[in-house]
């Protein structure tokens, strides 16, 4: 009877090397779940640091009393319109008439039939500056049409004048003209235009109409004042006026005042990036029979240590010039879910009674010795200083603990994978060399057997 012999001369499977290499893979199996479950826990640290982040940026743009503050302005938008510093305008009201704009020196020259093709002659202008200051502009026969002229002109910007080229729109064979215009207005602007001197032309090139120049002049509060310009910067400190349309007569008011609702906006905006943290904490904190602890952060101490500091901050005290009080004053409070509710209605009651205090409790105030007292949002800004301090800060410092405990791992599997793969090729090698002793002994039996003509030469040494 011969040998029976399996799927290979050694009887063993075909895939025994690979059925040893699976069992050699667990513990790189349990390491990339351990792994995986960390890395869970630095995607939720990561969440948290985008949420205390928004907070950040919230208080970087408002978290002082200039950045914080919002003004806003009621007037005749048809007549002027106006913008703000709102670190220097005072809340007021003030009674404007705008009696005439400025206006700048121009003049128009006489029309034309094309002003592509029209040929002006050869010469040049000459006009005099406000200062007194000559200043020819010289036309050759390249620059001969209207175009050309004001191209001329428009390419030396040491000019102080501008020029164009319009349709008057009168419907004549000559629409076309040449204006200049002084760069600037006001009666200090002034130009004259008295000469224009051409050759050769195809028709005569003048001057045919002129405009002087002239201040702006208004009415402020009932006090006239004149002004060069059309924008009027500073008449009311940190106020600039631009004037759009003179009606003389027509006085109408400016009102600046506490943009009240765009700085509540700005503080429910901050409640709501602050609950969203405050949510995030306490959906961790959720823990019951099916959670798995070790891919969640319910109970950690960093979440406790977060959570406190924004309670700490909401219930400390702040000093102002009328004494301590709190935020809680400006409708923010904890409610039983343990996230903030901001009352509209208590925040613009208090801000509309007393601006100065509502904006000292939130953002603080400067002391006479030079100091400052931390308000509201200093306190915030101190705990998100804490919370995403590089290296140290109190999310910074978990999220850095958890990429390392990832790295160590990832370097065990890959010295225990260059391990297996080492183990792998010496199993291979083995089995080769066991196969092909098995190969030549059934071959020498089989030999023997048939020499002997009968019983089995393998069982004969058995």
């Amino acid at each position: 009877m011969g040998i029976a012999f399996g799927s290979i001369s050694t009887g063993l499977p075909k895939d025994i090397v690979k059925q040893l290499m699976a069992a050699e893979q667990v513990p790189v199996q349990n390491m990339e779940k351990q792994k995986s479950k960390i890395s869970d826990k630095k995607g939720l640290v990561d969440q948290l640091l985008k949420l205390v982040d928004e907070v950040r940026g919230n208080l970087a743009t408002n978290a002082n009393a200039r950045a914080l503050r919002e003004l806003k302005v009621d007037t005749n938008n048809d007549m002027i319109s106006v913008t703000t510093d709102k670190s220097r305008a005072v809340p007021g009201n003030y009674q404007l008439e705008v009696t005439s704009l400025a206006q700048k020196s121009s003049a128009m020259s006489t029309g034309f039939e094309d002003k592509d093709e029209s040929y002006v002659g050869v010469g040049f202008i000459q006009y005099t500056m406000p200062n007194g200051e000559t200043k020819d502009i010289y036309v050759d026969s390249d620059n001969s049409s209207l175009s050309g002229v004001a191209k001329l002109i428009n390419k030396d910007s040491g000019l102080g004048v501008t020029a164009n080229v319009i349709n008057d729109g009168s419907g004549t064979d000559t629409p076309w003209r040449l204006v200049l215009s002084l760069n600037k207005t006001g009666d200090d602007s002034a130009a004259d235009f008295p000469f224009f001197y051409f050759v050769d032309g195809d028709q005569d090139f003048q001057l045919e109409f002129q405009r002087e120049a002239h201040d702006a002049k208004i009415k402020l509060d009932g006090f006239d004042i004149e002004a060069s310009e059309n924008k009027l910067k500073d008449m009311i400190p940190g106020v600039t006026i631009d004037l759009k349309k003179a009606k003389p007569g027509e006085e109408f008011s400016i009102n600046i005042s506490e943009d009240i609702d765009a700085v509540g906006v700005k503080v429910s905006d901050l409640v709501t990036k602050l609950n969203a943290v405050l949510k995030f904490v306490k959906d961790q904190n959720a823990i019951d029979d099916k959670t798995d602890t070790s891919r969640t952060l319910g109970g950690d101490i960093m979440l406790q240590s977060l959570e406190g500091r924004i309670h700490a901050a909401v219930f400390k005290d702040v000093m102002t010039d009328t004494g301590l009080h709190r935020v809680g004053e400006l409708g923010l409070s904890f409610n039983r879910a343990g996230t903030l509710e901001f009352d509209q209605k208590k925040f613009q009651a208090l801000i509309g009674s007393n601006y100065t205090l509502a904006s000292q409790i939130l953002t603080g105030t400067f002391e006479a010795e030079g100091g400052k007292t931390e308000g509201f949002m200093d306190n915030l800004n101190a705990m998100v200083g804490t919370a995403l301090r590089t290296p140290d800060g109190i999310i910074q410092s978990r999220k850095k603990t958890l990429q390392s405990n990832i790295e160590q791992i990832d370097r065990r599997i890959s010295q225990k994978q260059k391990q297996l793969e080492e183990k792998e090729k010496n199993l291979k090698d083995k089995f080769a060399r066991l196969e092909g002793t098995m190969s030549k002994i059934k071959s020498q039996g089989a030999g023997l057997a048939g020499m002997g003509g009968g019983g089995s030469p393998v069982q004969e040494l058995g």
